[in-house]
């Protein structure tokens, strides 16, 4: 039947599930020492942007060819995020609890000092949802990744959102609805998100579609 062929849609939609559930695993395996997260999300990412290309061959080989080629860059990208992170929200949890203990002009305040965190926060979102992605994509300083990374993610507003709202899509269907489905979890939100930033990338390190190398940006 055509329904089951290979080229089916329906045969490519499993096989890219079954991608996506295999890669989460590694990147999953990969990132256990907490440590190599921003390598292994690097390599997790080039392999779905191979594999939106139709480039899905040997994808385990790919991904540590990833993993192996972009540890350094990746994990001081991550230690510098994970830094910031744990800043935010340090700094987010107490200002929130000192807010609600404060009234008239001190929780004025604090609710504006409390308002230019979240609007950091924004940022740093922002920036983590792009940096890995474009660590597989193309070569740059770390600093001018972080940098590209927060201009991409403003000028592509709309990637932005869709990508974000899969993240949390993610989240809130494994903590509230069905947590099996982590089993898929980040595999899935990436290839889903290669699929809405593969031409954002293109268009921004002007790499031809049918070059599918990583270039300076």
């Amino acid at each position: 039947m055509k329904f089951f062929s290979y080229d089916s849609k329906f045969s490519q939609l499993m096989l890219k599930l079954c991608f996506a559930c295999y890669l989460n695993i590694l990147w999953l395996i990969c990132s256990i020492p907490i440590i190599t997260i921003g390598a292994s999300s690097t390599a997790l990412y080039y392999t779905c942007l191979k594999i939106v290309r139709g480039e899905e061959k040997n994808i385990t080989a790919k991904f540590f060819q990833s993993f192996k080629e972009n540890f350094k860059q990746s994990t001081i990208i991550w230690l510098i995020m994970l830094a910031i992170g744990l800043f935010l929200s340090f700094d987010g949890y107490i200002l929130y609890h000192v807010r609600a203990s404060s009234s008239g002009t001190v929780a004025v305040f604090w609710t504006i000092i409390l308002a230019l965190v979240i609007a950091a926060a924004v940022v740093y979102v922002i920036v983590l949802l792009y940096v890995f992605p474009l660590v597989a994509s193309v070569y740059n300083s770390s600093a001018a990744m972080i940098k590209n990374a927060f201009l991409i993610g403003t000028h592509y507003l709309f990637a932005t959102v869709l990508v974000f709202a899969v993240h949390f899509a993610m989240f809130f269907t494994i903590v509230r609805i069905f947590t099996p489905f982590i089993v898929f979890g980040e595999g899935l939100c990436a290839l889903i998100s290669a699929y809405l930033l593969n031409n954002v990338l293109f268009i921004s390190s002007g790499v031809r579609e049918e070059d599918t190398e990583k270039k300076t940006l």
